[in-house]
């Protein structure tokens, strides 16, 4: 067998999948940084537009706290708080107030109890366990040449592939909810809120990427293991 980093599926799989990840990620930090110069009219800050939908929905146990980097925003449902970044926070931006209200989407999501986040929430053990997990089993795999082994690193992985494929309609929701929310409550409108919609489109671009890789890597592992077969 060759070198397990450097076979042709690698190279005609992961390769290119991982160069649309780059992409991604570059499209949608360029997006941001652009939409993030494009101050709203009514000078709420980010943090303050999260705070005003999060009431709105009878969220007000749901916290808002500030951490540091940049589009490191999140919302962590173990401690029920959203978490903006420096860059985000007390930003005046389009691109800002639109990263807090697709934050605040996730929280209404799991105050709602909207089905698919919470069949992510139930993947993330054996995700983590795959991620970290699969790709050794199966090297070991190819190296005994145990296809045992092979197919139980597949299996593993298969669960990344499907917590990136359940994400990409909890992403996509989250982002509809808060559009529909700026527009319906006024907090943004015309170029403003055209603005938010394309920062949040980018960023969805990541998520979409990265199902690619996933997917990139367990075809990778398949036709490994059926090539050894031969």
């Amino acid at each position: 067998m060759p070198f397990f980093y450097m076979d042709q599926y690698y190279l005609l799989l992961v390769i290119p999948a991982t160069l649309i990840a780059l992409w991604a990620q570059f499209k949608v930090k360029s997006t941001f940084n652009k939409y993030n110069q494009f101050k709203t009219a009514r000078g709420n800050t980010a943090a303050m537009v999260a705070r005003q939908i999060l009431d709105g929905n009878g969220l007000q146990n749901v916290a808002i706290e500030r951490v540091a980097g940049s589009l490191s925003d999140h919302y962590d449902p173990r401690k029920n708080v959203i978490r903006l970044s420096d860059t985000v926070y007390n930003s005046t931006s389009v691109g800002a107030i639109g990263v807090a209200a697709h934050e605040v989407g996730h929280a209404v999501q799991y105050a709602t109890k909207y089905a698919p986040i919470k069949i992510r929430a139930a993947l993330i053990p054996i995700t983590t366990i795959g991620s970290n997990a699969a790709i050794p089993l199966a090297i070991i795999g190819f190296a005994m040449r145990s296809e045992l082994l092979v197919n139980a690193g597949i299996i593993l992985f298969l669960a990344v592939v499907l917590f990136q494929l359940i994400t990409l309609p909890v992403e996509f929701n989250a982002s509809s909810r808060a559009i529909k929310t700026l527009d319906e409550n006024m907090l943004l409108d015309g170029e403003e809120l055209t603005g938010a919609k394309k920062v949040l489109s980018a960023a969805a671009l990541t998520y979409v990427a990265a199902l690619i890789v996933a997917i990139a890597n367990l075809l990778r592992l398949i036709l490994l293991r059926n090539r050894n077969r031969d």
